[in-house]
């Protein structure tokens, strides 16, 4: 039994605009899985159908041996999935602390000790705790964000285009933290723009073409491989 389990959805933005065309997807239990493709194939439409931001209109998603196809998010966040948008994913007039409480709002018992250890995790956020969100550069608020996911203590961490405007360093150390996190033990579904260095620290990939798969397996083979290089990874 796999971790997540999608069969055959479709879903979008309106009945006359089905960007996702019966695809099915999987995460086993300790995967990064990466999704690349080309803008519009469909990438972030399906971390949003996973948590629960879309309804899809056909197909199922099972979490383990539940089916949670149109759960709403914060079922969804109860059950383990946490989900971190490219934008508008941190309180800009908040304080980090305040962002993290926020993030735990699921199981406020369990607040203060998550916190801790997502500071102990992150420790940038530890020392600007008292600052606004709004003050840090945007790796730290990526690290922020992904900080408010782990307070749910998820089984599973959807990330869509977490290095999106960062620098190349920023990005390395974003990276570097989630394989961190992975190596913990946490399943991460991943969609970048930056294929090369998704496809590095996934275990598999899909490559999404028009809302279906084009390809998928191991995620060194796809980066291997020379068509997928030729049109995906600029060379």
């Amino acid at each position: 039994m796999g971790l997540l389990t999608v069969s055959g959805i479709v879903a979008g933005y309106s009945a006359a605009d089905q960007i996702l065309k019966g695809l099915d997807f999987a995460v086993q239990p300790g995967e990064i899985v990466c999704i690349i493709g080309p803008n519009g194939a469909g990438k972030s439409t399906l971390l949003k159908s996973i948590a629960g931001l879309l309804t899809p209109s056909a197909g199922s998603i099972m979490l383990q041996d539940r089916v949670v196809t149109g759960m709403a998010p914060p079922d969804l966040a109860r059950l383990g999935i946490a989900y971190v948008p490219q934008e508008h994913n941190v309180f800009p007039t908040m304080t980090v602390r305040e962002n993290l409480e926020m993030g735990g709002y699921v199981d406020p018992k369990q607040i203060p000790r998550r916190m801790e250890d997502a500071m102990q995790r992150f420790p940038v956020l530890g020392r600007k705790r008292r600052q606004a969100a709004r003050t840090l550069s945007g790796g730290e608020r990526q690290l922020l964000a992904m900080g408010m996911a782990l307070m749910v203590a998820p089984v599973l961490l959807l990330l869509d285009e977490p290095s999106a405007g960062l620098s190349p360093k920023a990005a390395q150390e974003l990276f570097d933290q989630i394989q961190a996190i992975n190596k913990g033990g946490l399943s991460i579904a991943l969609v970048e723009q930056n294929a090369n260095e998704a496809l590095a620290i996934s275990d598999r990939a899909y490559v999404l073409v028009d809302g279906r798969t084009g390809a998928t397996g191991i995620a060194s083979e796809l980066a291997a491989d020379p068509d997928i290089k030729r049109i995906f990874l600029g060379g």
